[in-house]
């Protein structure tokens, strides 16, 4: 086989500025997949990405769903000859730009900018979450089509149009397209590198799952006056309740939480050890200065190996302006839990619901509503496919330090940037991984090229255009080092 890779290296450095226009192009579309008032915006971006790929010389088309459709595409030699046939994710739809006073320029006009420390950047909406990140892996396979006339592997292209609104018709389609999808290793992208000049590969990932508590006592708003001292204020109880749930040293207190959980392998652990993590600066960029997770250990370690139980809103009461003296009917409170390799999510809440039922008195009613959607009802062997997928996408991931391909990928990246490739851990979630890994068999690795200050999700979202660059350069390496013979 002739060694195309430095043509191939060569042409994506030759052709940055019509890479950049390409981008640029697809960056003017407003695919916001949270307001129905973009959806045919939606739809545009998913043409705009099948009539891409279809450029460079792949199969693609829509494939229709409840909500926004979502791009297949598929090129590569039908015979691998002990090649893997990779699946790449990533998504088309984008964040609100609100506050759009926030914004230097218009978030659906993007520009070139210049930062101290960072270089040249492209800002707008979608700049890395994921157009941009999506398309370093578009302008690899634009390269190699280009230099050698084919891919040396076979490549399948997945971009879904609702990640940012938590994939709603994502479980349906995999049910659907099961046969169509399913490959031997998956690349996601929608993560970030260690620095702006090292890369990494996400190695862990926590899973997530949520609920909402609904604590009744009287039945309506009473006067404090009257009934304050023996009516029952379900604010209060709640509070306790709430309390409860972590004890003086910031360990979650529900019974068999920590059931279970895998730590990492030690090789891991001592690179994470020798990346020595900036906790003051962490913390420091968000008015921080104490890791106020569970005591003995670092705020890396709080992040990335342990589980967590946090209260993303709480309400009750009068919320106007001025005061009004009342004993609440109603108070509630969402929970979400972040979970880490090991832990069972059904378990979890369950247990989380037993924990919150046995302290509610006698006069307080509780009702439970589950934030994510999952439906969770077991994990039996005779539940349908899809509640499969909807179960194992909240669960934690983690790779196998011993997969060939952990080793291909990082070595590539490694010849790239001219550093070590980081195994890092993952704060949050991405739950396609984990349905991908655990329903369909594949192996996953997420490796992307933002960085941590691109202000994805807030105004002036950016990317660097050297991450940008050298993203497509390390797809290039990765694809060229699997095509290689077993």
């Amino acid at each position: 086989m002739i060694d195309h890779l430095k043509a191939v290296l060569d042409a994506i450095d030759n052709n940055r500025d019509a890479a950049l226009a390409r981008l640029f192009e697809v960056l003017r579309i407003p695919s916001v997949s949270t307001d129905p008032a973009y959806k045919e915006s939606c739809r545009a971006t998913a043409e705009w990405c099948a009539a891409t790929l279809r450029e460079i010389g792949f199969e693609a088309g829509l494939r229709e769903t409840s909500g926004n459709p979502i791009v297949v595409a598929h090129d590569g030699p039908a015979d691998g000859a002990g090649k893997p046939h990779i699946l790449f994710y990533g998504h088309y739809d984008v964040q609100p730009p609100d506050p759009l006073n926030l914004w230097t320029k218009p978030p659906f006009e993007p520009w070139l900018d210049f930062e101290s420390g960072n270089g040249e950047v492209i800002v707008a909406r979608g700049a890395e979450d994921s157009k941009g990140q999506f398309s370093t892996f578009l302008e690899a396979l634009r390269a190699w089509k280009q230099v050698a006339g084919a891919l040396p592997i076979r490549v399948t292209v997945l971009l879904e149009g609702e990640e940012e609104s938590d994939s709603p018709s994502l479980p349906e389609f995999l049910v659907r397209h099961r046969s169509e999808i399913t490959c031997d290793l998956a690349f996601i992208c929608d993560v970030v590198q260690w620095d702006k000049d090292t890369p990494a590969i996400t190695v862990r990932l926590r899973g997530i799952v949520g609920l909402e508590v609904i604590l009744t006592g009287p039945s309506r708003d009473l006067h404090s006056g009257q009934y304050g001292g023996p009516a029952l204020n379900p604010i209060r109880t709640l509070v306790h309740v709430l309390a409860d749930l972590h004890d003086a040293d910031g360990r979650v207190a529900v019974p068999g939480f920590y059931d279970g959980i895998e730590p990492p392998p030690p090789d891991q652990k001592k690179q994470w050890e020798a990346l020595d993590f900036d906790t003051d600066a962490f913390l420091g960029d968000v008015g921080l200065a104490v890791p106020a997770g569970e005591k003995g250990y670092t705020a890396l370690e709080q992040l990335w190996e342990r589980p967590t139980c946090e209260f993303n809103g709480i309400t009750g009461g009068y919320q106007g302006v001025g005061g009004k003296t009342i004993i609440p009917s109603r108070a509630s409170a969402k929970i979400s839990c972040r979970l880490v390799p090991g832990q069972n999510p059904e378990k979890i809440l369950n247990s989380l619901r037993l924990f919150i039922e046995s302290r509610v008195p006698q006069d307080c009613k509780v009702e439970f509503l589950n934030n994510d959607n999952t439906g969770l009802s077991g994990e039996d062997e005779s539940c349908s496919f899809e509640t499969k997928v909807k179960e194992a996408s909240r669960k934690a991931f983690s790779i196998d330090p011993r997969s060939p391909y952990l080793k291909a990928a990082a070595a590539a990246l490694e010849e790239e940037w001219g550093r070590p490739t980081v195994f890092m851990g993952s704060g949050g979630s991405i739950p396609i991984v984990s349905s991908l890994s655990r329903v369909l068999g594949m192996d996953c690795l997420p490796i992307g090229f933002g960085l941590d200050d691109d202000r994805i999700h807030s105004p002036n979202e950016k990317y660097n255009v050297k991450c940008f660059q050298k993203g497509a350069r390390s797809w290039a390496r990765i694809i060229g080092r699997l095509a290689r013979p077993a």
